[in-house]
């Protein structure tokens, strides 16, 4: 189980603070002043800082070691308050630049002669010693922690590159390999259909062998299709497992939209047919990005929704009045989501218009041809 870090520090606080407290009698024992409650209050004040190394650690040390200071100058054992001090300069080289980390390690060794000083100590060899190898050793571990965490996260974002490369490669694979595919069965209907044309009045076998083998290769190309597209979303862990939605669940759609306390009305107008699943998703996402702008944008507004189908395009628009619009959200040439609705429509042959009404309010309107030769041809009805 992981522990935050917070929780980490302030267990480790606890324990340095328990130690101190409890060394504290032993100053007697060693003929230094006895502690009284002053001095456990500063043993308290010296390691709390500490409990928030991992967010400013240059300034905990510091904080720590003015108030080492203070407890030395009382003319207290300094040796009871050590542990914070040298846990802050470990923590301060452990996270930051040599430059700043040995400023701490040599505050730490200054505050270490002045504790020699304050006590009259006969043993200044001693003394000098434990303030150039404690300091020195606490350093160099930190260093040393430093930069295996930097190994870490480097390695740690090599593999994160590597497997984005490998997904990429794989991917880039699959893509040629359905590129073949598709194109090997498109090439054998193509070849079939102009011989079904050609012997069509002639010779009705051979037709009709054209014809079975047109079929046979359609099947086969979509079920390669539909493998290729299987383990293309296997790695995607948010791709959609159900139907994809169509011009059929714009009534739910809206409906969904009017219980959130927006009111939505939906026409339909002329006879509704079969129309291709790509048509149909593009007209629903349209409209769904739509109604979402106008639930962002113009939370007061009721909006329409209007599906028209026509002999050869399908129509769809969405308006609202512009009641309770925010200006400072309005835009009509940038935001993701008019860029994704101008870019299914350009992968359908499509035709999109977007932007304000001149009696107020705005309007999203779409028409997209239901078929390849609708859209080559184009249609009478004006944008």
């Amino acid at each position: 189980m992981r522990i935050r870090p917070l929780v980490v520090d302030v267990l480790i606080v606890a324990a340095l603070t328990g130690v101190a407290l409890l060394l504290g009698p032993e100053a007697a024992r060693q003929g230094q002043s006895p502690l009284d409650g002053a001095a456990y209050a500063l043993v308290v004040l010296v390691h709390l800082p500490l409990v928030l190394r991992g967010r400013a650690p240059v300034m905990v040390c510091c904080l720590v070691h003015a108030t080492w200071l203070v407890y030395i100058t009382a003319g207290y054992w300094p040796v009871v308050c050590s542990f914070g001090p040298m846990l802050a300069v470990y923590t301060v080289a452990s996270v930051r630049a040599a430059r700043v980390s040995v400023a701490c390690a040599a505050l730490m060794g200054g505050v270490w002669i002045y504790a020699g000083a304050v006590n009259h100590t006969d043993s200044w060899a001693s003394v000098i010693g434990q303030a150039v190898v404690y300091p020195a050793m606490l350093w160099r571990f930190g260093v040393l922690a430093r930069r295996s965490n930097e190994l870490a996260r480097q390695l740690r974002r090599e593999q994160a590159e590597l497997a984005r490369r490998e997904v990429a490669e794989e991917r880039s694979r699959i893509a040629r390999e359905l590129h073949d595919v598709v194109a090997h069965h498109l090439s054998v209907i193509s070849v079939q259909t102009g011989l079904a044309r050609f012997v069509f009045d002639t010779d009705r076998q051979t037709t009709r062998t054209a014809l079975d083998t047109i079929e046979a290769t359609g099947k086969e190309a979509l079920e390669e299709l539909r493998r290729m597209l299987m383990v293309l979303r296997a790695s995607d862990e948010g791709a959609p497992v159900g139907p994809m939605p169509g011009l059929a669940r714009l009534g739910e759609m809206t409906e969904r939209i009017r219980v959130g306390g927006t009111e939505v009305a939906l026409t339909v107008e002329g006879v509704e047919r079969p129309v291709a699943p790509g048509v149909e998703l593009c007209a629903y996402r349209v409209v769904q990005e739509a109604l979402t702008n106008v639930l962002k944008h113009a939370p007061g507004a009721s909006a329409h929704v209007l599906l028209r189908y026509e002999p050869h395009q399908v129509t769809v628009s969405v308006t609202d009045d512009g009641e309770g619009v925010i200006p400072d959200r309005v835009r009509t040439g940038g935001g993701h989501g008019l860029l994704g609705m101008r870019e299914r429509a350009k992968l359908y042959d499509g035709q999109i218009n977007i932007g304000p009404q001149d009696q107020g309010g705005f309007a999203v309107r779409l028409i997209l041809p239901t078929s390849a030769r609708a859209a080559q041809q184009g249609d009478d009805t004006t944008t």
